[in-house]
Order: C-alpha cells, then structure tokens, then sequence
C-alpha cells in the first residue's frame, strides 16, 4: 500500500497547511503525459521518505482553485509547504533523480525524523 495521499480543495488547508512537518503536493492533471512519467517516483518517495515527508497529489483540473492560489502555471508542479506556507516548488519532470534531490533538500533530516518518530511510538 502506497503512502502518497489525494489532497482536495475542500480539505486542503487542514492536510497541507496544518499539516507537522514538511508536506510534498504534486501538482497533476490524468491527461498531463509528463505527471504520468512521475508517478511512479512519488509512489517510491512516498514509501522512502514516509518519516521525513508527507507526500501527496492534487488535480488541478478538479482543484483549480488551490493551484491558482499558488501560483501553478504549469504541470507537473511540485510544491513543499511548511509552517502553512509553500517553501519551495519545480516545476517540470527533472527525471527521478532531480526529483529525489528536490525531495532530499526540502525533507527533514533522517535523524530528526528518527527522533521525531520514536516520541509518537515510546518503547517501555
């Protein structure tokens, strides 16, 4: 089971905005040949980088409204949001490893995500 969620204009703010911690929104369309070549990467990222960011897709043909509050121009569209703010985005398919770079820049650092991790799980 993938870890990558579907975001909605409707619940957008609460998942995305006041979400903890880093939160990655592929910003897609079904009919976007480029979003498509994607998707398996964010599947990947999403599983890798489960404790480090949460990772998400958002259609701009059903969402439109959010995409236009950001600024998205063009598709694919990867934004970072943090602390209820969009933090960093790129725009284009760099192929998986620019993708994953993207990621590893804008994720929280593996040890803080560790230790993050181990106070929500305490072991007695």
């Amino acid at each position: 089971m993938s870890n990558l969620k579907k975001f909605e204009e409707a619940t957008f703010d609460q998942e995305v905005l006041q979400a903890e911690g880093p939160v990655l929104v592929d910003f897609y369309a079904d009919w976007c040949g480029p979003c498509k070549m994607m998707a398996p990467v964010l599947h990947e990222i999403a599983t890798t980088y489960a404790e480090r960011i949460t990772v998400g897709k958002l259609d701009v043909d059903v969402s439109g409204g959010i995409a236009m509050r950001y600024g998205v121009m063009g598709i694919p569209t990867l934004g970072v949001f943090a602390d209820g703010r969009l933090v960093d985005r790129l725009v284009g398919y760099p192929g998986p490893t620019g993708v994953k770079e993207f990621v590893e820049r804008n994720a929280r650092p593996a040890a803080v995500a560790e230790t993050d991790a181990g106070k929500s799980n305490p072991v007695h």
